[in-house]
């Protein structure tokens, strides 16, 4: 270990020293780590330092940020905490970022305003821009846009051997096209440049219906949300709200259905496009209308602090009367359920891309479903087994795919390689046993290549 701290310049934390549990934390509390080791890089040398360190160890070696995708605990092995890695710059002229490792969207979003300007930043800007990017990013725009990773210029990357690379591409097309949705299997990326676009005109919020209009809200959203044009995006949740504090006072511990939308364009022709679901139901709030890009993390009403949880997620073709009750079966008014949110998202418009550009799975998926719930040692196994419940219920559905950062706690690698099709699972194990061929990088959703497990 003093050869770490003498070699980089960032702080080197043991299991017993003040601050390691900080170090350590994600932003899911369920999801506990312990390594052996905790390093936290200042800059990208620093990063070649610990994974240089680490290799002559032959030490495995995670990453983390900011935690909010950490479904899946680091067990022994080197942390290197990368959010101390805060460079970020923007170019007006080019309408381009460069965001170190550390950087999370609410820090982009601000500077990026003073240009006029805006990212494909999800439903949060807590989370940190490079894991989401990595994992393809499905912004609150997607739709207009296409996944974040589609815009993603160049790469700084550091390979398992702690050498430093630039990928664009030009440089290296096919490790290039592998860092766009494959999630971190191949190294660590310690900055991103990437494409911003002009924030004007957008017409954005939430419905809040009550909880008995569950039903009737989501029919309407099923027959109204595929017919959106590109320049809309939109997704509707059933929320079963905790009788909490950190609840707003109307909603607080309630079940409701909750539409999020937003749009960018014609504000008239966006306000016209949401009347179907304004007189759908009756409505408790509804906060949709001009709203800058700022505050585009108020739409989905992510939580701002810490929470313990268990996720899953998987993909749809379509949302049919089946599959609606299907969901009301599972998760609508009067059903005694652990899962505090089931999320339909709609997919399509730019996010069908171009498939094989890259490793973005999901591009032919026409919903994303998505369920969370409080994870405590007593809530795990009924939330599990709700969790198992619904998408066997939905399964005429399911499309047998995910969207890595949708997927939620993995529990194999045939479990975690339902996020690609098998060709390109089969590309990313190869880019995997030359990059890295004693899986130095082993943690949270990887592809190991000595398994090629069967895609199902």
């Amino acid at each position: 270990m003093s050869e770490l701290r003498f070699a980089a310049k960032g702080p080197v934390f043991q299991p017993s020293d003040p601050g390691f549990a900080a170090e350590i934390a994600a932003f899911n509390l369920a999801t506990i780590h312990s390594p052996d080791l905790v390093f936290g890089a200042l800059d990208a040398s620093d990063v070649v330092a610990a994974v240089q360190w680490a290799a002559a160890r032959q030490l495995p070696v995670a990453v983390q940020s900011t935690g909010h995708g950490a479904t899946n605990p680091i067990e022994g092995g080197l942390l290197i905490s990368t959010r101390r890695m805060l460079e970020l710059s923007v170019d007006p002229i080019e309408q381009t970022a460069r965001v170190g490792a550390g950087v999370t969207w609410k820090a982009v979003a601000k500077v990026a305003a003073l240009h006029g300007l805006m990212g494909l930043s999800g439903s949060t800007f807590d989370v940190g821009v490079i894991g989401y990017t990595l994992g393809g990013g499905l912004p609150v725009l997607g739709r207009k846009y296409g996944f974040a990773s589609d815009h993603v210029v160049s790469m700084d990357f550091v390979t398992a051997d702690g050498n430093l690379h630039v990928v664009d591409a030009e440089s290296d097309p096919e490790l290039f096209a592998l860092l766009r949705g494959g999630k971190g299997n191949l190294g660590i990326v310690t900055a991103l440049e990437f494409r911003l676009f002009p924030d004007h005109r957008l017409y954005a919020g939430g419905i809040y219906y009550p909880g008995e209009s569950a039903g009737d809200v989501l029919e309407a959203f099923a027959a109204w949300a595929p017919g959106l044009p590109e320049d809309a995006s939109a997704s509707l949740a059933l929320m079963r709200l905790p009788d909490a504090e950190t609840v707003p006072e109307p909603v607080r511990g309630k079940f409701l259905a909750h539409l999020r939308y937003a749009h960018q364009g014609d504000i008239v022709q966006a306000a016209r496009l949401l009347e179907p679901m304004r007189a759908c139901a009756p409505i408790m709030m509804d906060s949709a209308g001009l709203l800058p890009y700022q505050r585009f993390e108020t739409i989905h009403q992510d939580p701002e602090q810490p929470v313990p949880v268990r996720e899953s997620g998987f993909l749809l073709s379509g949302l049919d009367a089946g599959a609606v009750a299907a969901i009301l079966e599972h998760l609508g008014p009067g059903v005694d359920s652990p899962v505090l949110m089931g999320e339909i998202r709609l997919m399509g418009g730019a996010l069908r891309g171009v498939p094989g550009t890259d490793c973005v799975g999901g591009r032919d998926a026409a919903f994303s479903f998505f369920m969370v719930g409080i994870a405590t040692p007593d809530t795990l196994e009924p939330l599990q087994q709700a969790f198992s419940g619904v998408r066997a219920a939905l399964e005429p559905s399911v499309t047998g795919r995910t969207f890595v950062n949708l997927h939620g706690h993995s529990t194999d690698a045939a479990d975690r390689a339902r996020a690609w099709d098998e060709a390109t699972y089969r590309r990313l194990a190869a880019a995997k046993a030359a990059l890295d061929p004693l899986n130095t990088f082993r943690f949270g959703h990887v592809v190991e290549a000595a398994a090629l497990p069967a895609v199902v």
